[in-house]
């Protein structure tokens, strides 16, 4: 007999540990993958449900104006001197001025 075929011949060990390792795997990736995307969807959503009239806002595209008229889809956008766009609600990214990592704007007075 040869080594290979003694190796193909071994005895399983470990039965119950077999099911360990991708039950861990699926867990990991549930926890650091899944669920932090699914807060964030769930956040965005509650976000764009928030919309009202007279907010500064940016969309994704990075167009900045004021909240003019707020409907169930879309909303009417102002931008500058009158000028009106009209955008899907799932086009707004968020609130002009505030930043999305928490950081904080340092500004220097020369």
């Amino acid at each position: 007999m040869t080594f290979l075929t003694l190796l193909l011949q071994a005895p399983t060990s470990g039965g119950i540990m077999q099911l360990v390792f991708p039950v861990a795997i699926g867990l990991v990736l549930y926890f650091f993958m899944i669920r932090p995307q699914q807060r964030k969807t769930a956040e965005a959503k509650a976000f764009r449900e928030s919309l009202v009239k007279g907010t500064r806002v940016v969309t994704i595209g990075g167009l900045h104006g004021t909240l003019v008229e707020v409907g169930p889809e879309t909303v009417l956008l102002e931008v500058e001197r009158g000028q009106r766009l009209r955008f899907d609600r799932s086009a707004i990214s968020r609130v002009a001025g505030s930043t999305t990592t928490g950081e904080t704007v340092a500004t220097t007075n020369a």
